[in-house]
């Protein structure tokens, strides 16, 4: 048993340094490194537990994974599973936003990456385009997308997502064809502990309170409201990374201002380049909103663990805790027909994102045609984001 877990956490690390291109590519190498390579689950199970991830708010590859592991090893497998997905890439991020701060690096990363801006819209506009040609099939999706977007656009106030998905939920569920479930639901709420559940929810109250009595000018005021906002939204992120885009820049950028328009793109389009699990952008915002906040560079570097733990820890919670009894919650009828609600929900963000993003371009032909070149790269060809952004690096530096 020890010699296939430590096979196990061998191929987790392949896993962590080759997975490029975000969820939808994850689940390939998934099948490559845990079912094909190594019979460690069977495609059954992979396909059981994305679907569960799909259901669940938070990083879907990374939920993926863990559930794998929990299954292979129990619990500290699925822990050690968990840092070794998410620290690499999250302590590059953290290291580029500390070096992005300093005033001495600032502008040649502003000239070297002068073109990545319109490539990471592109790219946004080609997830909104392709989620919404996969989600929009009806008339209710493309009303709650509509809402969302006329939402997201007026009120502009982090309160907005978690609403708007529990909204989308609801209707969509509503409108499903009812089913004889009461006798899965008794099995399943026996297998229910009520003490994690408080736990799960009890952390996001008390970490909500602190940042509210801490007077703001206090040391530890910023790290507490940061935790509890990375916390917050990773309880209410459905599909992934590309809806992880609007929840932050209309939080972080344009409600607190903890950075400008700039740097949040920077730091998008880094991600893009790098292997590993999309949610690590949130430790370029930690590390970023410690530095407005007036921390030095170990402030920073807690404002990144401080980022892509509280956006992790809310699925990670969840997908370890609905794992051992999936098998009854799957059967439920309602909770798989408020998917479709919440992924329009979803795609709505991310077209409203779009929106906010493109503004400040204007008139820049050169920037409209770099961003429209890129979303037809993706549309009509096999080359990845990492590829195309490494390519606007590159062009950058030599221009």
């Amino acid at each position: 048993m020890a010699n296939r877990q430590l096979l196990f956490t061998r191929n987790v690390l392949f896993f962590t340094f080759t997975a490029f291109g975000g969820a939808q590519a994850h689940i390939s190498l998934l099948l490559r490194y845990f079912v094909k390579n190594n019979k460690f689950i069977s495609e059954e199970e992979l396909l059981e537990l994305n679907a569960l991830a799909q259901v669940l708010p938070g990083p879907a590859s990374t939920q993926t994974l863990v559930g794998i592991a929990y299954k292979v090893g129990g619990l500290k497998l699925a822990i050690i599973t968990f840092l070794i997905w998410i620290l690499p890439s999250a302590a590059i991020m953290t290291m580029a936003a500390i070096s992005y701060a300093l005033l001495d690096q600032k502008q040649k990363f502003i000239e070297i990456l002068k073109f990545i801006n319109p490539i990471a819209l592109g790219i946004v506009a080609y997830g909104a385009f392709h989620l919404a040609k996969k989600v929009l099939k009806n008339e209710i999706a493309i009303l709650l997308a509509f809402a969302a977007v006329i939402a997201t656009l007026v009120l502009r106030n982090a309160y907005v997502f978690p609403i708007a998905i529990f909204i989308g939920g609801m209707v969509s569920s509503a409108i499903g064809t009812p089913t004889d479930e009461a006798q899965i639901r008794v099995r399943l709420f026996a297998n229910i502990n009520p003490r994690k559940l408080s736990y799960f929810i009890g952390l996001l109250l008390f970490m909500a309170m602190l940042g509210a009595i801490i007077n703001r000018t206090s040391p530890f005021s910023l790290p507490i409201r940061l935790f509890e906002n990375f916390y917050r939204n990773g309880i209410f992120v459905f599909g992934g990374g590309q809806v992880l885009v609007p929840l932050m820049f209309t939080e972080f950028v344009q409600m607190k201002h903890y950075l400008i328009q700039t740097d949040f793109i920077s730091g998008f389009a880094l991600q893009q380049i790098l292997p590993g699990p999309t949610f690590s952008f949130t430790s370029y915002l930690g590390a970023l909103s410690m530095k407005h906040g007036g921390y030095g560079a170990s402030g920073q570097i807690l404002g990144g663990l401080l980022g892509v733990l509280g956006i992790n820890l809310p699925g990670l919670i969840l997908v370890l805790f609905i794992v051992p009894f999936w098998g009854d919650l799957k059967k439920i009828t309602r909770i798989k027909q408020s998917l479709s609600g919440i992924n329009a929900v979803s795609v709505g963000f991310i077209i409203a994102a779009f929106i906010l993003l493109v503004q400040p371009i204007g008139v820049d032909w050169l920037a409209i045609t770099i961003l429209v070149t890129t979303f037809l790269l993706l549309l009509y060809t096999k080359i990845s984001p990492p590829f195309i952004v490494l390519g606007g690096v590159i062009l950058g530096y030599f221009i």
